[in-house]
């Protein structure tokens, strides 16, 4: 039997926020991976690893967990008025599937680095020293990120002096403006609250009946309160992760909110889309000791906000579901807004697993529907590697 080489393709593998992943640009993808379907994501999935029973990604690119199991797809933009066309695929660990439903605001930060750096963005835009801005095209979601890259001698700048919880080393601070963040239909779901409601009674078979906000923003998400599933909001990964209960009973309450937003008919379709929706819950300020051994005082935070990705409490927060708070929060009567002390407010500090997190929002009520025009917050990105990755023929 012959035994054919591994296929070479350049890629690029880099921390964004608190995430990492590998980025492609869509030109250097086989003919058959550079459309949706099959081939792509059965090169996407042997390139990080996936699935793999053992859970570990050791054969690949993937570091086991959600934050690391990640591909991005950039080309330049076929938008009008935009740089670059991202696309975030979310790679399962031990099921053979490719989660396309949503963004990645973590890795958003790294977009706008990697397409200056691929010649993607107008080379008389990026000044010699200063910020560049790169108008970017989520392509999961159909919305517009813009990104504010710092630039020295020319070059993209990395290093600086910005810290970022969740991430042990110091960078340059790349702001980020996610513009009229709420879901449209591609990225499912429709209106700001699906429900028509800012706190609905979301019935769980098993938890009970949950007061919840049920938001699209960033990434559709489903907000509860701590207290009502038996939390203070100070948990750290490992007091969630490691009791299967507590999984079982956010995956029902995941599943049964995406049922109530429309995003899935049936309970039993939450399988297949595993990144979307979100599950958080929030509590009041308190103090408590963050992974690192940072102590975090009740006076440093807004609120508490804890949240789960692909069945897992994040070690910190992801970007997206960031966006989702700082929109909850700008609206009075959320769940969000009131654990933060409600009240009108453009920005609020939030205390996650790993630390905390700031992220602002403009909301306005018009005709008594709520719209969000922006949503800011900063993070950071750094090159870890760039070269090619090697698979096996398929």
């Amino acid at each position: 039997m012959a035994h054919l080489p591994q296929i070479r393709i350049p890629a690029t593998y880099i921390r964004g926020g608190t995430s990492k992943g590998v980025f492609f640009r869509l030109q250097d993808l086989p003919a058959a991976a550079q459309v949706p379907g099959p081939a792509r994501d059965a090169l996407l999935l042997r390139v990080i690893g996936s699935p793999d029973p053992y859970g570990k990604q050791i054969d690949g690119m993937g570091a086991a967990t959600s934050s690391t199991s990640k591909a991005v797809i950039l080309s330049r933009s076929s938008k009008p008025g935009h740089d670059v066309d991202y696309l975030f695929g979310q790679v399962s660990i031990d099921s053979p599937f490719i989660d396309w439903s949503g963004n990645c605001g973590n890795l958003s930060a790294a977009v706008g680095s990697f397409a200056i750096s691929a010649g993607f963005v107008d080379a008389a835009r990026v000044p010699t020293h200063g910020v560049a801005t790169v108008r970017i095209w989520q392509a999961n979601i159909g919305k517009t990120i813009i990104a504010h890259v710092p630039i020295t001698a020319g070059e993209v700048q990395e290093t600086g002096d910005f810290e970022l919880d969740g991430v042990t080393f110091p960078a340059a601070e790349v702001q980020l403006e996610f513009l009229d963040p709420a879901a449209d239909e591609e990225g499912g779901g429709g209106a700001m609250f699906p429900t028509g409601h800012l706190v609905d009674d979301l019935e769980v078979p098993g938890v009970g009946t949950l007061k919840a906000t049920l938001i699209n923003a960033g990434i559709p998400t489903i907000f509860v309160n701590a207290d009502a599933i038996g939390y203070s909001g100070t948990e750290l990964q490992d007091a969630i992760n490691g009791d299967p209960q507590a999984l079982a009973k956010f995956e029902a309450i995941r599943a049964h909110g995406a049922v109530r937003m429309g995003l899935i008919a049936h309970i039993d379709e939450a399988a297949k889309r595993q990144h979307t929706p979100k599950v958080a819950f929030v509590a009041k300020p308190a103090a408590y000791v963050a992974s690192s051994g940072k102590h975090v005082a009740a006076g440093d935070v807004d609120l508490l906000v804890r949240a789960l990705s692909m069945g897992k409490l994040h070690h910190a927060m992801m970007g997206t579901a960031a966006v989702a708070i700082g929109t909850a929060a700008a609206i009075p009567g959320t769940l969000v807004n009131l654990a933060a002390g409600g009240g009108a407010r453009t920005a609020v500090r939030f205390g996650h697993p790993s630390g905390t997190l700031r992220v602002g929002a403009e909301a306005t009520l018009a005709d008594g529907e709520w719209t969000v025009t922006k949503a800011i917050m900063s993070r950071s990105a750094r090159v870890l590697m760039e070269g090619w990755v090697r698979v096996p023929h398929p």
